[in-house]
C-alpha cells in the first residue's frame, strides 16, 4: 500500500460508500418526494452506523492523534478535520431542549 498523507482523501470501501449514499439519498427524498410507485428505502440501521462511522473515525480522523512525526505543519489540518467530528459526536449526543428558547 502506498503512503496515505493526512491531506490525501480518506479511504473508503464499496460498503461505506453504498452507506453514504443511502443516507444521501434518503435526505434528498425530503426535498424532492420520489415518483408515484417508486418506494422510498430508508437507509438501514446498519447502514446508518456504518456511514456515522466512517464520517466521524475514517473522514474526520476525529480520535487519531493530530502529531505526526516529522510533519509539523500537518497537525492544524488534522485538527481542523478533528472538530468536524467533534461537532457531529456532540450533537448526537445534546440534548435539544436545552436550546428551547420556550421554556422559562
Amino acid at each position: 500500500m502506498a503512503k496515505h498523507e493526512a491531506w490525501h482523501p480518506p479511504l473508503y470501501t464499496p460498503s461505506d460508500i453504498r452507506a453514504i449514499q443511502a443516507l444521501a439519498l434518503y435526505a434528498k427524498a425530503a426535498e424532492t418526494p420520489p415518483e408515484p410507485g417508486e418506494p422510498l428505502q430508508p437507509p438501514s440501521p446498519a447502514e446508518v452506523k456504518r456511514a456515522l462511522d466512517w464520517i466521524i473515525n475514517t473522514a474526520a480522523a476525529t480520535y487519531d492523534e493530530p502529531f505526526r512525526p516529522g510533519q509539523p505543519d500537518v497537525r492544524d489540518y488534522m485538527l481542523g478535520r478533528r472538530s468536524v467530528g467533534l461537532a457531529i459526536v456532540k450533537m448526537m449526543t445534546v440534548k435539544p431542549a436545552i436550546f428551547d428558547k420556550d421554556k422559562g
